[in-house]
């Protein structure tokens, strides 16, 4: 008995030791991983800041004058003083005050340009639509010829600062670079062909007005600055998010314009021959207008049902009508054609890729429910993102316009994941370039337990579940967008490390997938970063297989359990016999265990 006592007594304190050891050496390599990186952030998380107490509101100080502050006007540069009342105006009037007309101008990115283009555009348009009117129809008559001119004026006042404001200050580029000096851009203006067409269409022509009387044709050069109308609808399309929208317009105009010549050339024809004088030509009857241009209509669209020509004039009118009709309305639908196509050209590469993929699962035989995920994933991936593959729009533009699109898209989700937080940010931002984006449907395993982790995922959308327990279908965490998994797998030195649990998506799910190799390739160029990894994934390693252990290892049997402390009712009463000198049984049991006490020692 003495010596299975004494053996026990040592079996515990030699494991109270080990214990003791160990903690202090996890202390130790704990406080030297502190020294060695100084990145590294300690495990024990900050107390949290106590609020702040609210400081007492103080009282506004009275102004000099002893009129409280409340009692001025709000803004005094807004007030204007007049005789004993105060007026408000507006503040845009002091902005308009103080503007000062840039410069220069960039025609490619400037809006205010854009706007002065469609003014200008607007002219140009009210000459090319009403001067036939004005020239065919008798709508223009001396009761209202003040109005007409006025418009017309007030358009080649447009045209005229459209010369002198504008074009003598857009920016070019020559060499390279974007000049924007005055005296160069003003030259480089006078030398442009467009230069030309704005004098040719300013020709004042209006003076042969005192001979011949208002004729409209005389303002015919107004209608050549078409190169504006150009100019706005290259800069148009370039700022409309669904620019084929206008363009579906724009081709309608043009077919709209091409009937309206057609009228004015109808009716014109109609008075030469005299109205009403056969019964092809237009009656007098009803809106002139209206009625020429119904006509127009069914001539150019070859609808037939129109009265025979009688002469020869008629006849070779409508010989012109027909073939000009075939022409221009073949042109038209062409064109509608294309920018219908352009339009749907997206919608028509989905249809074509999913049918194609529909058509070789049906040849191999694939079940019905993998056919009806792979629609799903199809449908999905093209209503969220609009594509089916991010990288196959992105391949054609420069690097360094890469690298600006990602870093708008994708950076604000990485440069919140803590395992890159002190990483070089240019390594980041090589790292955003090759991050390729994929969509995961409800219950899809994107990782499974067992299996070699050769990438590392960053959650763009949706949540994905990580499941465990003795079943694996236990769901021990979710996580959300912003969150990383898989990343010792990425950044451990031996690699081949398997996927501990199984993840599965929770609903779509768009994550970022990096991988084993591009990140190396990355980090050969970084070596600081390099090292800051390594050494995060070695703590987070060794913070995993330390939770592996704990959970895992059994603890070694005792033969014979470690003796109970002596409650200590107990040994006051045994201290009260020994002080009363009693030698019953407790103080028989008191010296026996002394005994053994010193038998140990």
């Amino acid at each position: 008995r003495v010596g299975s006592a004494m053996s026990l007594s040592s079996a515990v304190i030699n494991n109270r030791l080990q214990e003791l050891v160990k903690l202090f050496k996890e202390r130790t390599e704990k406080v030297k991983e502190k020294l060695t990186d100084l990145d590294t952030t300690s495990d024990d998380e900050s107390p949290a800041a106590s609020p702040a107490k609210p400081t007492p509101a103080t009282a506004p100080v009275p102004p000099p004058g002893g009129e409280p502050e409340g009692d001025k006007p709000v803004g005094d540069e807004h007030y204007c003083k007049m005789l004993c009342c105060t007026f408000k105006y507006r503040p845009w009037l002091d902005h308009l005050k103080n503007y000062q007309f840039p410069s220069s101008i960039d025609p490619l990115t400037n809006l205010m340009y854009v706007l002065w283009l469609f003014f200008v555009v607007m002219a140009w348009n009210w000459n090319c639509w009403l001067i036939p009117v004005r020239w065919a129809f008798p709508y223009q008559t001396p009761s209202n010829i003040h109005c007409w001119l006025f418009v017309d004026y007030l358009c080649d006042l447009i045209y005229l600062l459209d010369i002198l404001v504008f074009q003598t200050r857009l920016q070019f580029v020559q060499g390279g670079d974007i000049i924007t000096d005055k005296k160069a851009m003003k030259v480089n203006y006078l030398q442009s062909q467009r230069f030309k067409m704005d004098i040719v269409c300013l020709l004042p022509l209006d003076f042969f007005y005192f001979k011949v009387g208002v004729n409209p044709l005389l303002r015919f050069p107004r209608c050549l600055k078409y190169m504006a109308f150009f100019e706005f609808n290259n800069r148009l399309e370039s700022i409309l998010s669904k620019a084929y929208i206008y363009r579906v317009i724009r081709t309608t105009a043009y077919l709209l314009y091409s009937l309206h010549v057609n009228s004015c050339l109808y009716y014109w024809a109609s008075a030469y021959e005299g109205l009403g004088s056969t019964t092809w030509v237009y009656d007098g009857e009803g809106n002139s207008y209206i009625r020429c241009y119904y006509w127009a209509v069914k001539t150019l669209i070859t609808i037939g049902g129109l009265p025979d020509p009688k002469t020869l004039f008629e006849i070779v009118f409508q010989l012109l009508n027909y073939f000009t009709g075939v022409f221009a309305f073949s042109i038209m639908i062409g064109q509608m054609r294309d920018v219908v196509g352009a339009a749907t050209a997206g919608q028509t590469y989905y249809r074509s890729c999913m049918d194609n993929t529909i058509k070789y699962m049906n040849f191999y035989k694939i079940p019905k429910t993998v056919q009806n995920r792979v629609k799903m994933w199809y449908e999905y991936t093209w209503h969220s993102q609009g594509m089916l593959d991010e990288l196959e729009l992105l391949v054609q533009l420069p690097d360094k316009m890469r690298l600006d699109i990602a870093i708008n898209v994708n950076y604000n989700i990485v440069s919140k994941v803590a395992l890159f937080q002190g990483c070089d940010r240019q390594m980041i931002f090589d790292m955003l370039k090759r991050l390729r984006s994929v969509v995961y449907l409800p219950n899809d395993y994107v990782c499974k337990k067992g299996e070699i982790g050769r990438e590392m995922y960053i959650i763009q959308a949706g949540q994905v579940q990580v499941l465990g327990g003795p079943d694996g279908k236990t769901v021990l965490v979710t996580l959300k967008a912003g969150s990383v998994f898989g990343e010792i797998s990425l950044l451990a030195a031996g690699g081949g490390n398997r996927r501990t649990a199984n993840v599965i998506a929770h609903g779509f799910a768009n994550l970022f997938i990096l991988d084993k190799k591009d990140l190396n390739e990355i980090l050969v160029h970084y070596p600081e970063s390099q090292k800051l990894l390594r050494k995060k994934a070695k703590k987070m390693l060794k913070n995993n297989n330390k939770l592996k252990d704990e959970k895992q290892a059994p603890r070694d049997p005792l033969i014979i359990p470690p003796k109970a402390d002596t409650p200590k009712l107990f040994q006051a009463a045994l201290a009260a016999m020994g002080r009363r000198g009693g030698r019953g049984l407790l103080a028989q049991l008191q010296r026996r265990l002394k005994e053994l006490k010193a038998m140990q020692a």
